[in-house]
């Protein structure tokens, strides 16, 4: 992977994962809206429990990162481990931001 690709990948990460937690939860929201339940705190909810799935989206999988891990374990390519966490980071910080704009939209983390 060259530096320009790594770089748009890494921009791509970070916005899949974002996607996955803000779309994902506002069309559930929808879908709770639907069914007749609380729609905000369902939204606020769907992204808690969608952060993790985020990340394997976008990553492209499980298989792919644990198929980097190992070539560079076994094989010395420490280059692909360390393009692999920088990759794992960005999903995290998309995903972060994802449930931080539904927080700050559903306001669900406010105590009264």
């Amino acid at each position: 992977m060259e530096t320009d690709t790594f770089i748009a990948t890494f921009i791509k990460v970070y916005f899949i994962a974002l996607g996955v937690i803000f779309g994902g939860s506002l069309i559930g929201g929808i879908g709770a809206y639907i069914t007749g339940d609380a729609p905000l705190t369902s939204i606020f909810r769907m992204a808690n429990q969608l952060k993790i799935w985020a990340l394997v989206a976008a990553i492209g999988g499980t298989f792919d990162a644990f198929y980097s891990f190992e070539r560079g374990i076994f094989e010395g390519a420490t280059k692909d481990v360390v393009k692999q966490i920088l990759l794992i980071i960005s999903a995290m910080g998309g995903s972060q931001t994802g449930w931080l704009l539904i927080s700050w939209l559903t306001q669900e983390h406010v105590s009264q």
